[in-house]
């Protein structure tokens, strides 16, 4: 109990806990849908893509979402553009994309003044963060929470079947960009937490080891919660214990979970398929 109990002496810890678990809640949602769609690399891309959108906005003083948005759509615009106008297939044009917006942003950061902490934009600060950040945070997952849960049926169909869902009237352009949109927004909540590179995980993770452990979608969805709210949380602990990254902690401990659902998920997992193939034979 004491290894508990102990953090939660420090006001920074308590924030630092449940703003890990909220993020790991939006995180794991949108996980799902970029599982079922098979955007992982899409979510790498993103992620990356908002790194000089967020140094601008620091810059120019302005929330560290806005910038973040119009990076991550403006990414995802890019990669339509040049793959559509090329003849390179699309993972080549999401690599060049994504490291030439991180590049960029590296530069930016280079030449700003000492005040933009390189390795907080990286790597997460949610031991030090800050009320405003907070704030931004909630409000960030509000929004993608209440926009997913209104366009939950549509996204789905869409994430499933984007053909289907076209035949039926559905605005498939509109639903492709809104979950984008999403991401891009998710990406900055992450990097408060994790940070821009270790972000990835948090929208991938949670998705794919819920995806070992069902085969329906809500169940799929609340597997896909408890993993990334779990993971956040002792993740959290662990890091204030060890004195580790914190964000690196999460990671490694909902990489730890996917690992236990490969070897041991009743239907999927290893041990399952093993003993499927034997009785086959």
């Amino acid at each position: 109990m004491q290894w508990f109990v102990a953090p939660l002496a420090h006001e920074f810890m308590v924030k630092a806990v449940l703003v890990s678990m909220l993020v790991g809640v939006v995180c794991s949602v949108l996980s799902c849908f970029m599982t079922l769609k098979g955007w992982a690399l899409m979510g790498d891309a993103v992620s990356h893509a908002v790194m000089p959108g967020v140094v601008i906005a620091y810059i120019l003083k302005i929330p560290f979402a806005i910038g973040a948005f119009v990076f991550g759509v403006g990414s995802v615009i890019a990669i339509g553009f040049i793959q559509s106008k090329t003849r390179i297939k699309e993972d080549t044009v999401i690599g060049l994309v994504f490291t030439g917006f991180f590049a960029l942003g590296l530069v930016l950061v280079s030449k700003t003044p000492s005040a933009v902490d390189l390795t907080h934009i990286l790597f997460g600060n949610v031991l030090g963060i800050s009320d405003a950040d907070i704030v931004q945070t909630i409000v960030i997952s509000i929004i993608t929470l209440v926009t997913i849960a209104l366009l939950r049926k549509d996204l789905l169909l869409f994430c499933f079947d984007p053909t289907h869902a076209q035949s039926i009237g559905l605005n498939t352009v509109a639903l492709h960009y809104t979950l984008l949109s999403l991401l891009s927004l998710t990406a900055v909540a992450g990097l408060q937490t994790v940070g821009i590179i270790l972000v990835v995980a948090m929208l991938v993770t949670p998705g794919a080891t819920a995806y070992l452990l069902s085969d329906r979608f809500d169940r799929m969805l609340g597997l896909a919660i408890a993993s990334g709210v779990f993971s956040s949380a002792i993740g959290t602990y662990a890091s204030y214990h060890i004195d580790g990254s914190t964000g690196g902690c999460i990671v490694v401990v909902q990489t730890l979970l996917f690992v236990v659902a490969m070897i041991f998920a009743p239907k999927h997992g290893l041990i399952a398929q093993s003993r499927q193939n034997a009785s086959s034979n």
